[in-house]
């Protein structure tokens, strides 16, 4: 799953092959067939694997001892991933694209992947005592999306850095 995840991410989900993940992976062709009978039986489960992925973020985040902290570290994970970023896109924002854009595609599991940050960023918003929790966590992650986009389509990782401080000064304004 790790290395369908990271083909997805590098190459795209059209360009991919099962033979690709599997030598990604490092097993034989055979052993993703026996699990994954189709790609798409995979792409969802890159789907669900992202999900997974923000569930375990969040819930280290919510170690974290205030809202504003955790706001703060989530935005500096997506910084630390600027060079990756600038490579090829934000893991899941591209494939969510990817899959919009297909027949019968994944979309509404997409979107729940999409809907489950919003929601914990808006949860963090509340805890800060916003009224208007969920147009800020709306606005936190349109601005990572798009920060992630002009990262990747102008190859500058210090783009990503910059609006990342922005970012991060911006929620200590909101605290």
């Amino acid at each position: 799953m790790t290395a369908a995840v990271q083909v997805f991410h590098e190459q795209g989900v059209e360009k991919t092959t099962l033979g690709d993940i599997a030598r990604t992976a490092e097993v034989p062709l055979g052993n993703v067939y026996y699990y994954f009978k189709t790609k798409d039986l995979l792409v969802e489960a890159a789907v669900d694997a992202h999900g997974s992925q923000l569930h375990t973020l969040t819930a280290h985040l919510d170690e974290l001892p205030d809202p504003a902290a955790r706001l703060r570290a989530l935005v500096a994970g997506w910084v630390d991933q600027r060079d990756t970023a600038a490579r090829f896109g934000c893991p899941f924002g591209t494939l969510a694209t990817e899959l919009d854009k297909r027949d019968g595609g994944p979309d509404q599991a997409t979107a729940k992947v999409m809907r489950a940050l919003i929601d914990w960023t808006e949860s963090q918003f509340t805890q800060l005592g916003r009224p208007d929790a969920h147009d800020l966590a709306i606005e936190l992650v349109a601005a990572y999306q798009g920060m992630s986009v002009l990262t990747h389509t102008l190859r500058d990782p210090d783009l990503m850095a910059r609006q990342g401080r922005r970012l991060q000064d911006w929620i200590d304004t909101l605290a």
